[in-house]
């Protein structure tokens, strides 16, 4: 018979082994469809307001995954939502159209978000207090190793043909599996807590809220338009695939040491830190663009960008369990979708209206606005004390 103890390691090695296929999929999903309508003579515009429509389906569905969760098992949610997203990548050559691609990633904005929620659920209510952030860190780090696979697997196989989607669904299906073997029975909580949604979950963490939001603009504009921006720099396909490659390779190496300063000093003090670290790297990103030196710069870039997301889920396990956990995972999901949506169709304008460089420009005033926010939350909590 399984202890607590032993479930929740289970359940910690089960969301990741899930967790990384899909990062894969989604990784590669992201600049394959923005490759695609580049080669097709899209403007980065569109382009933007394409990849926006999965967040929007992120925040029409994020909502409902507490609900869902709670009355139908979240194991079968987030089995039921991995198989559509399979079905959904495949629908992509299918239904070979721009108008089309409107809707299914409309579509799989929703059945992606579920994934997602029900997994970093399950990882950060499964860590203990005292290693929380070291296994935040470690997921952050799995999860952006497959991400930066995506990219790099496109490189090497291009963007032509079914290949790349064929591929994509069925890492996705195998990544099923891993979901057969969670326990849910250890994480049952008294009903004297309910699905409350976001409205009910801003106000006991704004600025948890805020990071998350800050983090999906960059997540969503690197992940749609630095591949863009590469091209639209001179660069060649294969070396404008692998700039999110070495931004995500920060992530993959360097969130440990993030996830070990946030089980040692405060949350906010880690959070700043990472947000002006990023808003410098961002800076100086237009300067070193035709050079080696953009490839340091891009790892120092993903390590501290993403990282502001490591930090996020860390301080939300501390705080919250049982179903606020799964209503702050659903809350970080919703904000990730507004994120997402401004950072797509931001991105692509500030490309349109200020040239290429407008892209990592607008991202560091956004992340400079972080830094900031921490810095005054801290300012008037001591204040209040």
């Amino acid at each position: 018979m399984n202890t607590p103890r032993s479930a929740n390691t289970r359940n910690l090695v089960a969301a990741c082994a899930a967790i990384t296929v899909f990062g894969f999929a989604f990784g590669m999903t992201y600049p394959l469809l923005s490759l695609i309508l580049e080669s097709r003579g899209i403007g980065s515009d569109m382009i933007g307001i394409n990849s926006a429509m999965m967040p929007i389906g992120i925040l029409l569905f994020s909502s409902m995954i507490p609900v869902a969760a709670k009355h139908l098992g979240a194991r079968k949610v987030a089995i039921t939502a991995a198989i559509v997203t399979a079905l959904l990548i495949l629908s992509y050559k299918v239904f070979d159209t721009l108008a089309a691609w409107f809707l299914i990633r409309l579509l799989q904005g929703m059945s992606i978000s579920t994934l997602f929620v029900l997994s970093e659920a399950w990882i950060v209510g499964s860590a203990s207090d005292q290693n929380r952030g070291k296994v935040v860190a470690i997921y952050a780090s799995v999860l952006s190793g497959s991400f930066g696979a995506g990219p790099l697997l496109i490189s090497f196989i291009g963007i032509e043909g079914w290949t790349p989607f064929i591929l994509g669904a069925a890492v996705v299906a195998v990544g099923v599996i891993p979901f057969i073997f969670i326990r849910e029975d250890y994480h049952a909580e008294p009903e004297e807590t309910h699905a409350s949604g976001i409205l009910g979950f801003a106000p006991r963490a704004p600025m948890l809220l805020a990071a998350v939001g800050t983090f999906a603009v960059f997540d969503a504009a690197s992940l749609s338009l630095f591949p863009v921006y590469g091209i639209q720099n001179g660069l060649d396909l294969a070396t404008s695939a692998n700039i999110l490659t070495a931004l995500i390779l920060g992530n993959v190496l360097l969130q440990f040491p993030i996830g070990w300063l946030c089980d040692r000093f405060p949350h906010r003090f880690v959070m700043a830190g990472c947000a002006l670290i990023t808003a410098i790297s961002l800076v100086l990103l237009p300067a070193t663009i035709d050079s080696l030196l953009k490839w340091p710069l891009l790892v120092l870039m993903g390590t501290t960008g993403y990282g502001v997301y490591t930090v996020s889920l860390a301080a939300l396990g501390n705080r919250f369990s049982g179903i606020d956990l799964v209503n702050g995972s659903a809350s970080f999901a919703l904000v990730w979708g507004f994120g997402a949506l401004i950072g797509s169709v931001s991105g692509g304008w500030a490309m349109l209206g200020f040239g290429p460089h407008g892209l990592p420009i607008s991202l560091a005033l956004i992340y400079l606005l972080l830094a900031g926010g921490v810095g005054w939350r801290q300012v008037s909590l001591q204040q209040v004390k």
